[in-house]
């Protein structure tokens, strides 16, 4: 199971959300090179990069401090936050980021996002922010009826082989993923699945692998020291 260090970038700065509301903002770092660099040097071999300021404004509002990522680590990158059309996703590959993460854009138009994962296949990722099992867009802001299970099985229909999963009401509260969710994606739907929100124990990442996910992004377990890297690769 891949690890992901997560960085979420606002106002060009290096925070997290709790449960992923923008008026609860915990500010970790002022320079996310700085952290990205951190987390190369821990042995990470992904860093999953996520600009909120795009998510919700649906504009690349920290493209400046992606790049200086990007040139500044030798690991691959991935990126979500704002990238709603073509050129959000070329710009972003064409800079040098493995993996773009589309997120509400794929839910609002998916005859674009069929065309986009034909054209750039597995570096293309889809993002599914949902909270009691109902899809969340614009930056976590929207609530859709659209139960989030029947649109994976959409997606894969689509030709897509991965997906970043979110628990809102898990995320930054450090109380564990949603397991249930993981076990029913994994029975349901053949699509590689990387858990987002709640991971805090090695517990928690030991369970995961163990109902065989692609994947974990873990955030606040590791910036609030509940989590060593170094000790979790290991």
């Amino acid at each position: 199971m891949i690890i992901y260090p997560a960085i979420d970038i606002k106002d060009k700065s290096c925070v997290r959300l709790t449960q992923g509301s923008y008026d609860n903002v915990t500010i970790y770092e002022k320079d996310p090179v700085k952290v990205a660099l951190k987390w190369e040097s821990m042995g990470a071999k992904i860093l999953h990069l996520v600009d909120l300021d795009g998510a919700r404004d649906g504009k690349r509002i920290n493209e400046s401090i992606v790049r200086d990522i990007v040139n500044n680590v030798k690991i691959p990158i991935q990126i979500g936050g704002g990238i709603r059309d073509t050129e959000g996703v070329e710009l972003y590959l064409n800079m040098g980021v493995s993996q773009v993460i589309i997120g509400t854009a794929a839910i609002k138009n998916p005859s674009w996002l069929k065309e986009m994962i034909e054209r750039y296949n597995d570096k293309i990722v889809v993002s599914i922010d949902a909270k009691n099992g109902l899809i969340a867009t614009d930056g976590w802001e929207s609530i859709s009826n659209k139960k989030a299970l029947d649109y994976i099985k959409e997606l894969k229909d689509l030709g897509l082989g991965r997906i970043v999963y979110t628990d809102i009401e898990k995320d930054g509260m450090l109380e564990g993923p949603n397991f249930s969710i993981y076990e029913a994606l994994q029975g349901e739907v053949d699509i590689e699945v990387i858990a987002s929100g709640g991971v805090t124990t090695m517990t928690d990442i030991n369970r995961l692998k163990d109902i065989g996910l692609y994947g974990a992004i873990i955030g606040k377990a590791l910036y609030d020291g509940k989590l060593n890297l170094e000790e979790v690769l290991k």
